[in-house]
C-alpha cells in the first residue's frame, strides 16, 4: 500500500468507516482502499478500525484520491483530522475546519499540493 490514512478525534473509527465508503464509492479508487483494524480492547465487542491503506497509481487515482478526501472532508462536521503518510515517510494532514474554509482559489491551491504529494508517491512507485 502506499498511503496511510489515520483519523484523530474521539470519533475517528466511525469517521474511517465513512471515509472508505467514500473512496469505494469512486470508480478510480475502487478497490484500492482496504481498513487495517486492531484486536479489540478489554471488553469490547469487536476490533478497532485504526488506518485506511490506499493504493496509488500515477494519473487517475492520484487525482481521485486528493479529490475524494477534500470533498469528504467539505461535508464533515465538527472536529475531523486526517493524516495521510507516504511510504518514504513524508505526511500531509487535513482537518474539516479549514478545508470547509476554502474559497475556489484555496481550494485549487490545496487541491494542487495534495495531487503534488500523491503523485510524487505514485511516480517513485512506478521507478522502482
Amino acid at each position: 500500500m502506499d498511503a496511510v490514512v489515520v483519523a484523530e478525534g474521539p470519533n475517528a473509527a466511525d469517521d474511517l468507516r465513512s471515509l472508505r465508503q467514500w473512496l469505494t464509492d469512486t470508480e478510480e479508487l475502487r478497490g484500492r482502499a482496504h481498513s487495517k483494524e486492531s484486536p479489540p480492547p478489554v471488553g469490547a465487542l469487536g476490533p478497532v478500525l485504526d488506518t485506511l491503506l490506499v493504493a496509488l497509481a500515477p494519473g487517475a487515482a492520484v487525482t481521485a484520491l486528493a479529490t475524494t478526501l477534500v470533498a469528504w472532508l467539505r461535508n464533515r462536521r465538527g472536529d475531523v483530522r486526517i493524516k495521510v503518510t507516504l511510504k518514504d515517510g513524508r505526511s500531509l494532514e487535513l482537518d474539516a475546519k479549514r478545508v470547509s474554509s476554502l474559497d475556489s482559489e484555496a481550494l485549487r491551491r490545496q487541491m494542487d499540493e495534495i495531487v503534488g504529494v500523491l503523485s510524487q508517491q505514485a511516480g517513485n512507485d512506478r521507478a522502482v
